[in-house]
């Protein structure tokens, strides 16, 4: 839950419900448990009573409608038979993706002209003229 926070936030917040709650700070937070256990509560209750009007067991990770009709609608068999056309169809697509990626950073290293070979002057190979290098960022 405050996996976004680290602890001088946790207690800056902290602080600042201290200075807007004061002395009932205790029972704010008591009250907030209690609102959250009766939620959790209820979560359970609704649960509970979906099963048993559904004849199974349900979770509510079950109540999700992919999950629900991949548990209830679908058997194991129907299942593969809908994954393997996608799946190999996802394969070609990764594989193609995958050769696009790699011919990208083969331009890329081509075309990298700080790192990359020098590129050769126009002037003939006799001359003791060093190679120039071009470099883009001089403009």
């Amino acid at each position: 839950m405050f996996e976004n926070l680290n602890w001088w936030e946790i207690g800056a917040l902290l602080m600042l419900a201290l200075l807007i709650f004061g002395e009932r700070l205790p029972k704010v937070l008591g009250d907030g448990l209690r609102m959250l256990r009766g939620l959790r509560n209820m979560a359970q209750n609704a649960t509970s009573d979906l099963s048993r009007e559904l004849g199974t067991d349900i979770q509510l990770e079950d109540l999700h409608p992919k999950a629900f009709i991949r548990k209830h609608l679908l058997s194991e068999e129907d299942e593969q038979a809908l994954r393997k056309p996608l799946q190999s169809l996802f394969d070609d697509v990764k594989q193609d993706l995958n050769g696009v990626k790699t011919e990208l950073s083969e331009v890329a290293s081509a075309a990298d002209f700080k790192n990359g070979p020098a590129v050769k002057s126009s002037a003939p190979a006799e001359s003791s003229q060093p190679a120039r290098r071009y470099d883009l960022d001089a403009t």
